[in-house]
């Protein structure tokens, strides 16, 4: 792979997040089997999706990307799998049908096994171990044994990766997706709240305009299947660099671990690994960019990642917090039009919004996280430019993790059902009440 660096030399240059292996032997070993893998995606679908995210670029769909903060490797069940592709494909068709606006969909799984973390070490009751870093790097459990970083835990991160999207492609191309399922996709729980009440009569209106339109013989393939991408941060080098692969059509080089990948805030510095390595595929990638993002930051990353500024190859996504998006995101957004780069705008409402609850749980209040969305929303109307789409961490599953919302959680009900291993998700009312409030900023932009 002449045009892809090294492992030697990507970690020559300092990257930021990894994990510290206790044996390089195993390592080499992991990444050898790896190596030897089948794609997880194939070039042509990350084209596919490259011309999706060109749309976005120039205003005419929007990006709906979502799923776990951390997936797990005990979470790859078809319960789990179908619950979080039911949620999504949920609130798809509430943002397409209610905002009139194509909606490219993109699950945030079948890689989102790694974590950068704030601290490299965890301190509990005077006992101090490395930090949890994900499935792909250590264990959960507070032991000195499940804390050793294992790089076997990336061949079992790609082999949940393998299940996850095998599941996903059943889902999407054999049924469950046809939009003829719209009703079966509101199960109890959520049928019995506003929201679910609201989408009840939104997937009744559907189901009439589905009806006409096989009257008169229109049946297309769309009402039948979906596309859907997967995508996660790339985190781990190892991983994605054993995944990367050259195209056997275009004899270019491809991350073959995701449609999608992204750079986090934590590694987004220009001349270092991360950036180095993501700026040699060809997949359409993204970057995270927080309240210390200079525009100069935005420019250079531009620069380095899309240096032919093409459409869709480039997507921003910010993570202000509600507090400082409205101050923070237009001189970047100004900077970037001006010079002209294609690049989709996306927001994180969710990881500037994240504090300590009086419990203890790290918890969003649901009401900073669509502030944050408005807040977007507005600094886009004021400067012209199309507020491309959202990145939510969520789960298709009741937990009660996010406070606030239609269902009115508070710090107290945290404990009932906080079930992620590391940041709080939008539960399913949350994430359909999130899509309806984001359909009605859409019809306004």
């Amino acid at each position: 792979m002449s045009t892809i660096p090294d492992l030697a030399t990507l970690h020559a240059l300092g990257p930021a997040q990894q994990p510290t292996y206790p044996d390089q032997a195993a390592v080499d070993s992991a990444v050898a089997q790896l190596r030897t893998m089948p794609p997880l995606v194939f070039a042509g679908e990350c084209d596919e999706l490259k011309g999706k995210l060109a749309a976005v670029a120039r205003g005419e769909a929007f990006l709906l990307q979502g799923g776990d903060c951390a997936e797990t490797l005990a979470g790859v069940t078809a319960d789990n799998v179908r619950n979080k592709l039911r949620v999504l494909l949920q609130m798809a068709v509430v943002l397409t049908y209610a905002a009139s606006v194509p909606v490219v969909k993109v699950g945030r799984l079948a890689g989102q096994y790694a974590k950068p973390r704030s601290s490299d070490l965890e301190t509990r009751e005077g006992v101090t171990l490395p930090a949890y870093r994900g499935d792909a790097v250590n264990g959960f459990e507070f032991t000195p044994e499940a804390r050793v970083p294992d790089p076997q835990r990336l061949v079992d991160v790609y082999n949940a990766s393998a299940a996850t999207l095998n599941l996903v492609r059943a889902f999407t191309t054999g049924g469950y997706a046809d939009l003829r399922q719209v009703h079966t996709w509101n199960t109890d729980f959520v049928r019995e709240s506003p929201v679910g009440q609201r989408y009840e009569e939104m997937a009744g209106e559907i189901e009439r305009a589905l009806t006409f339109m096989q009257a008169i013989g229109a049946d297309p393939d769309e009402f039948h299947r979906v596309d859907f991408h997967s995508s996660h941060e790339a985190l781990v080098l190892e991983y994605e660099h054993a995944m990367t692969r050259i195209d056997s059509r275009t004899d270019a080089p491809y991350d073959v671990s995701g449609h999608f990948v992204w750079i986090g805030e934590r590694t987004r510095q220009p001349d270092n690994a991360h950036v180095e390595l993501l700026s040699r595929i060809r997949n359409p990638i993204g970057v995270k960019l927080g309240p210390t993002t200079t525009p100069d930051d935005a420019i250079a990353l531009a620069a380095k990642l899309n240096p032919h500024n093409e459409a869709g190859r480039l997507t921003f996504i910010t993570r202000f917090g509600a507090g400082k998006i409205r101050d923070g995101l237009p001189p970047l957004v100004e900077k970037v039009k001006a010079a002209g780069l294609e690049v989709a705008w996306v927001c994180d409402p969710m990881h500037g919004n994240t504090f300590e609850a009086s419990s203890g749980y790290k918890t969003r209040r649901f009401d900073d996280v669509i502030d944050e969305v408005q807040g977007f929303f507005d600094v886009h109307r004021s400067l012209g430019t199309w507020p491309g789409g959202v990145h939510v961490e969520l789960t298709g599953d009741d937990v009660t993790e996010c406070v606030g919302g239609g269902e009115e959680l508070t710090d107290m009900d945290l404990s009932s059902r906080y079930e992620s291993v590391c940041d709080p998700r939008l539960n399913r009312v949350q994430s359909l009440e999130l899509a309806f409030l984001v359909a009605e900023m859409l019809r306004k932009a």
